[in-house]
Formats: structure tokens, sequence, C-alpha cells
């Protein structure tokens, strides 16, 4: 028997994320991928490069690059190089990006609430090890289909 498939239901779960963080985007006036970059270097502090941002949030080049190039013109990041590598740029959140932040990680908060409202602990623990080995299984795919 084949199991009920939760990626049918992918479009409303991306129509809640959304709804949960227009109010930052509006407040801010950034756009949702200038939000989602922040708030991916703030949760992510070992992933700081445009190429972390692409490959682990599947998003298109151009898109992160251009949303970077106006996040750090508002004063919102900076680039950095480090150890002599002047090839790798490195971003690093700056002050000014902090309320952004803030109310991004509110907007998270409340779109997993409303998502995973009444599941126990252990349902959670068990869901987190699931999509741990599909992520996996969908990463080696996509790798070895590149070859």
């Amino acid at each position: 028997m084949i199991p009920p498939n939760p990626w049918e239901h992918q479009n409303a779960i991306k129509a809640l994320y959304a709804k949960c963080v227009e109010k930052p985007c509006e407040t801010h006036q950034i756009t949702r991928m200038e939000l989602d970059i922040l708030l991916f270097l703030a949760n992510n502090p070992l992933y700081d490069t445009a190429t972390d941002i692409t490959e682990i949030r599947y998003l298109s080049k151009s898109q992160v690059s251009s949303s970077v190039k106006l996040l750090e013109r508002c004063g919102y990041i900076r680039k950095e190089y480090t150890g002599g590598n002047r090839k790798t740029v490195h971003l690093k959140l700056c002050d000014k990006a902090a309320d952004i932040i803030r109310d991004g990680r509110l907007a998270q908060e409340k779109f997993l609430s409303v998502m995973l409202k009444g599941f126990s602990n252990e349902e959670l623990n068990n869901m987190k090890l699931y999509n741990s080995r599909i992520l996996h299984n969908i990463s080696t795919y996509l790798r070895e289909s590149e070859d």
C-alpha cells in the first residue's frame, strides 16, 4: 500500500509560511527572499556564503546574488574574507538587521506553532528523523543524477 503523500500539501505549507512572514516583510520593507536570506544566516551560522544559501535552500544563484547585493547596500549584511582567502566571501549580519531577524523568527515560530499544533514530543522527534532521512535521499539522488 502506498502511504499518504504529504507532499500533495506542500502548496498549503508554502501559503501558510508566506502568510506568517508577510507582516515582517511589510514592516521592514524587504522582499521574502531578503528575509529568507537574513533568517538563513541568523539560523545557520556555520553556513555563511551565497553558495551555501543556494545549495542548502535550493534557491537560484541570480536571486540570491541580487538580494545579497541589496541587503549589503541597505547595511543589513557585510562581506568578509577570512584567512587570506580572497575567493570565498562570507556574509555577516550587521546590527541593523537585528529587528528584522527578531520579527522574522517570531513569524517562523508562529508558522511552526500553527503547523505542528497538537503533536507530541515523540511525534515531533520522529518527524525530524523521517524528514532528515527524506532530505538525505533527495540530496543523494540529485547529486548522483548530476554525474
